[in-house]
């Protein structure tokens, strides 16, 4: 068993700030001896706003998968067990690994605002109608104004695209500073999405700061782009149900669905964004399966007071799951000594080939680009081998790698009527308030898995 250290104090601090702070730093401990297929990372510490998804951040930021939870956070104190792996599914081994939980999920607020020292970026954030093409004509544009992709990350999701992209001048590799140039660059990207909304800033964060800070800031934009009104245009076989449990004065969220990385924190961050808080919760995994359930609150103590309220969680909780989804191939596009143009090349190629981009993430490290794409045809249905082939031989073997990542995409499955729908809510119910009252007897006490 690990436990966090005592800190090292800053020289500033008096004895009476020290103490607040030993009051309300968290408590982490690290146990590999209880469990044998995870290992368990508890936290506890004064409840304060956002503290269950900043531990969630944590554990997702390291690559991290959580097979099991246990939260509670009523009255004054947040108490949370979660049972996690490394993304080889085994028990964490890594000292490096386990230090980086202790400081990140154990750090006070005065640690918390030390920042890390980076080169500022210029930061696009650009939200509209998808469209096969789209991203290459983005990044056609951006290689036209004489702009370096350094870090992009672009989701779509009922025919809607949200996209983060952190572009620097060419010629000096620094964020651009004209301001002339940014007015040209909104304009020609609102010329290309139809009906799009773009902000252009200097920021101090990029991309490779934290991947979170990124997939929190997509999850915003399609959510006020309303992407979760449109209806499902994709395929998902994602259950929500919200009841209320009036004894009590929570309403009940439960969640099941294709297990996969990040799954945990794109509800809790959704949750959160809603104003929502978590008060308890059980998090299970079996198989390729995950079942999350939930005790909320609105931020006032309230619960979820109306049938419209209610579907609204519902819709904005699906759509939260499946924006992540996966669908379509998965290319990989890896260069040496990048250069201007690559990935408007590369993204033309596929539009000229008939594939459309659904999820695309890049990244450069030096001179090496690391860049991932899903791609489907322009109706959104699997490719086929001859065009993959040509795609292939346009860019370069060597560049290009296939992954057939097929696993990751989700069947259709929707409940056949209300009543079936219903009978899952009560279900899902009934079950929270048996389990929910046996895990936080034992929260902390836990030895076992099962």
């Amino acid at each position: 068993m690990i436990q966090k250290k005592d800190m090292d104090w800053p020289a500033s601090l008096d004895e009476y700030q020290k103490l607040v702070i030993r009051m309300n730093t968290p408590r982490v401990v690290i146990d590999n001896a209880v469990c044998a297929t995870a290992t368990l990372v508890k936290v506890d510490s004064a409840r304060k706003d956002g503290i269950l998804l900043e531990a969630v951040q944590v554990l997702t930021d390291l690559d991290l998968s959580i097979k099991k939870a246990y939260i509670s956070s009523d009255g004054r104190w947040f108490m949370d067990v979660f049972h996690v792996t490394d993304q080889y599914g085994e028990k964490l081994a890594d000292e490096r690994v386990i230090s980086d939980i202790e400081r990140s999920l154990g750090a006070s607020d005065e640690a918390a605002v030390v920042s890390v020292g980076m080169d500022p970026i210029t930061t696009l954030e650009l939200t509209g109608a998808d469209r096969p093409g789209l991203l290459s004509e983005v990044f056609a544009v951006l290689s036209d104004l004489h702009c370096i992709v350094a870090e992009a990350k672009l989701w779509t999701h009922n025919g809607r695209i949200a996209a983060l992209i952190f572009v620097k001048e060419e010629d000096s590799g620094l964020r651009i500073e004209d301001s002339e140039k940014i007015r040209r660059i909104e304009a020609r990207l609102r010329n290309v999405v139809r009906g799009a909304t773009t902000a252009v800033s200097s920021s101090a964060i990029t991309a490779s700061s934290g991947g979170t800070y990124v997939d929190r800031r997509l999850h915003q934009m399609m959510f006020a782009d309303r992407d979760y009104e449109r209806g499902n245009s994709g395929v998902s076989d994602t259950s929500v149900s919200v009841q209320n449990w009036t004894e009590r004065g929570y309403s009940i969220v439960n969640v099941q669905c294709r297990d996969r990385p990040k799954l945990l924190f794109d509800v809790i961050c959704t949750l959160t964004d809603m104003e929502y808080v978590v008060f308890h919760g059980t998090i299970d995994t079996t198989g390729d399966r995950a079942c999350q359930e939930f005790c909320i609150r609105h931020s006032d103590g309230s619960p979820i007071s109306s049938e419209a309220e209610r579907q609204r969680v519902i819709q904005c909780l699906q759509a939260a799951i499946d924006r992540r989804a996966s669908e379509g191939l998965r290319l990989e596009l890896c260069a040496t000594n990048d250069r201007s143009g690559l990935l408007a090349e590369a993204t033309r190629t596929f539009r000229e080939n008939g594939l459309s981009v659904t999820r695309a993430e890049v990244s450069t490290k030096g001179d090496m680009a690391l860049n991932m794409f899903y791609v489907t045809d322009a109706a959104g249905h699997p490719t086929d081998r001859k065009t993959i082939d040509a795609v292939i031989e346009r860019v370069g073997a060597g560049r290009l790698k296939v992954y057939e990542d097929r696993s990751n995409q989700t069947k259709h499955i929707q409940p056949n009527s209300a009543q079936e729908e219903s009978s899952i809510a009560s279900a899902g119910l009934l079950y929270l308030g048996s389990l929910v009252r046996k895990n936080l007897y034992n929260l902390g006490l836990i030895r076992s898995c099962s």
